[in-house]
Parts: C-alpha cells; structure tokens; sequence
C-alpha cells in the first residue's frame, strides 16, 4: 500500500534568514550569561535594591523643613544628612516627583556658603548593615559590581560625586560623578560600582558594612586623587572632578527619590515594595510612637509603693530592632488610669530607659504628683506633641 503525505512549501533562505533575527540587548545579555545567576541578575528577579526607603516613603521623625546640623540628621528614614559649612540647607518631605513616586526628599539652602574652607561638607548618606552586605562579595575573586540609580532634580547644574565607602574592616572607597544637565527637571541617573577584590567585609553583623554618600559640596581636604570609578584605600573621598558648590546660593535646590542599589551590572526599574514591608524595614532602625492627640504610647504601667510619682511601663516593638536602642522622648505626656474612676496627669517627663532590648522597650516616667501605689496606669499622648522614640540607626 502507498502512503501519500503531502507537506506545505517553505523557504528554505527565509528560514535560514530567521535565526539571524536580532534578539535585543537584554535578550543577547540572556543568551550570554554563564550561569543562573546572571540570568537571575539579569531579569531583576527576587528582591534587588539593598537600601530602604529609597523611594522616600516613610517620614517617623516629621516631614516638615528642619535645618541639617554638623553632627548628622534623619528626617526620611534611613537617610542621614550632614553639614559642616558656614551656610546652611534645611530638607523635607516634597510631593514634586517623577511618574511612579509619590514623595521625593527636598533640599534647600537657606544661608549661603560661596568659599569653602578645606574641611567644610555638605552629605548626605545610607549605612547598611554589614550582615546586608555579604551579597557583594567584596574581597572575594568573585566580587560583584553595584550599580546605583535613582531620579534627581535641581536648580543647579553641574558634577556631583557619589562615594561607595566600605566601612567594616579597612576603609575603602570608589568614586563615581553624575551629571545634572537641565535646571529644575527630573533626570534619571544610574552608574555601576566595579568589584572590590582588594578588601572583603568579613564579619556578618549588625554594625556597617558599606555606606552610599552624595556629595552636595566639599572643601579640598576631601578631595580624592583617584581615578573615577576604581577601588582605592586613599581618606580622601570626594572625587576631584565635582565642579559643583551646591551650598554657593540660596535659589539651590535638590530633590531625590527612587534610590537603588542593586548587584549587577546593569539597573533595573526601581522594585516598589509594599508600603507596610518597607516600614518594617525603616523600624528595625528607629521606631516612633505618638504625635497622635489622645493615642496611647505604652502598654499598661504600675506606679510603685514607695515611688508614687513614677510609672513604669513597657513598649513592644514592631520589629526586632537591629540593636539595643537609645531612648529619645518630646512633648506632653498624659498618664491615665480608670482604677478609681477616670483620672489624668499630665507631664513633660523625664522619660528614661528601663530594661530595654532590641523586642521591647521599657520606660520609667515621672509625674508631678503621685498615684495610688499598684494603680494601672496607660502613658497617653495628651495634645499631639508627646512622643517617644527608641533609636538603633547605624
């Protein structure tokens, strides 16, 4: 029996033709990785920026302008702004942002600074954790490289420095300079960190590990004699090409958001975590309670016999703090206990620290007058302005 199969015409040179078909830059990078774990980069799979807070969401401490001292401010949790100059910038919480943001940080300078001396500065920082670093496996042969992006805008054009600044163990730096090219418009910006092969972080704890700092200006006694963009032991930390004073008028401005740090070689869109998850992670290093008229700050405290005028009560965090927190406290506070009938006493502390750890903090506060000895006693917010705050930031 015969057996007829009859198959439709094809061409052959239009086949051929077709795996020359050009696959894009990202399908080509895919086709050339070596390994999973490039393709994983690759694609920005998993969770891939190592700072918090990068797209400026969460504001414990205020939102409103407040002056950046010499000694090291945070309003924006995790970022940390400092100024040593003869002038002065204050930031705060803006709703100008580019498309996916909804806050960026705003820095203005209020009292001008037009001639630097040599130690003058104006930063500002993210530390992490050393146990969050270990992914860029600096000193290894295998070292990966950081890239960092993120969206700025500012009246004043120029060069700015960004210093990747390894911290644990020996110091080590490496400058990269960004550009903003068009005054008072939103500028995407991304650069890559090459491996750091010549000095590891070799703990896996809880104290820095490496930090990202943004120079807004820098007398000459930072200045680095470098090369852009290579690993170096040199204390000098500015690169030498910023062309820029951002602290010389007070028409300067800055905004940022959308800060990313991730391994690999090339950015990715900036991962949005959700708005809870990112809060968690902001109070492992600072946690605040208050400055909400009529909330309750503490679980239920008991005066003592004997020390009628003091409470002391305790407050569970919602995190494990990173390490043992400094207590910090503002305001008007209002105990209260309904054992007799609704009674209130209000105070402005003092407030201090009794057996805290890094699950719950504990508080001994003192009252004007006394209460009765056992009495059950909840520490309130009276007017909006009581607050209490337990500090573990790098």
């Amino acid at each position: 029996m015969t057996v007829n199969v009859s198959k439709p015409a094809i061409n052959v040179r239009e086949k051929l033709a077709e795996l020359d078909k050009p696959t894009g830059i990202a399908g080509e990078a895919m086709l050339r990785a070596e390994t999973p774990q490039e393709q994983f980069q690759l694609i920005g799979a998993g969770r891939r920026n190592m700072l918090i807070n990068g797209a400026m969401q969460h504001w414990q401490r205020g939102t409103g302008a407040t002056a950046v001292g010499s000694s090291g401010d945070y309003l924006p949790d995790r970022f940390k702004f400092w100024n040593s100059t003869g002038g002065a910038y204050t930031f705060e919480r803006s709703t100008d942002t580019p498309n996916g943001f909804a806050y960026s940080t705003k820095l203005q300078v209020t009292t001008a600074d037009t001639s630097l001396a040599s130690g003058d500065y104006s930063i500002f920082a993210q530390h992490l954790e050393v146990q969050d670093c270990l992914s860029a496996r600096m000193g290894y042969s295998d070292a990966q490289e950081l890239t960092l992006s993120f969206w700025v805008k500012s009246s004043k054009t120029g060069t700015y420095s960004m210093t990747l600044h390894k911290m644990e163990g020996t110091d080590y730096f490496c400058h990269r300079t960004f550009n903003i090219d068009a005054a008072n418009t939103w500028e995407y910006k991304s650069f890559t960190y090459p491996p750091n092969t010549l000095s590891g972080i070799s703990a896996n704890g809880t104290g820095t590990g490496f930090r990202i700092v943004c120079w807004l200006a820098a007398g000459s006694a930072f200045y680095s004699s470098g090369t852009e963009g290579q690993w170096s032991a040199s204390s000098n930390r500015y690169a030498s090409n910023q062309n820029v004073n951002w602290m010389d008028s007070t028409s300067n401005d800055f905004y940022i958001t959308g800060v990313q740090l991730e391994v690999g070689k090339v950015a990715t869109p900036f991962e949005h975590r959700s708005y809870g998850e990112e809060l968690a992670l902001c109070q492992r290093y600072y946690y605040q309670v208050g400055k909400e008229s009529g909330s309750y700050m503490s679980n239920v405290g008991f005066a003592r016999g004997g020390y009628l005028n003091l409470v002391y009560a305790t407050v569970g965090f919602p995190t494990e703090m990173r390490t043992t927190p400094t207590l910090g406290y503002g305001g008007t506070f209002e105990g209260v206990t309904y054992s007799g009938g609704y009674s209130a006493v209000t105070t402005t502390g003092p407030v201090v620290g009794d057996g805290r750890g890094k699950k719950v903090g504990g508080l001994r506060v003192e009252f004007p007058s006394n209460w009765t000895a056992g009495d059950e006693v909840l520490i309130k917010d009276s007017d909006g302005t009581g607050f209490i705050s337990y500090d573990a930031e790098l």
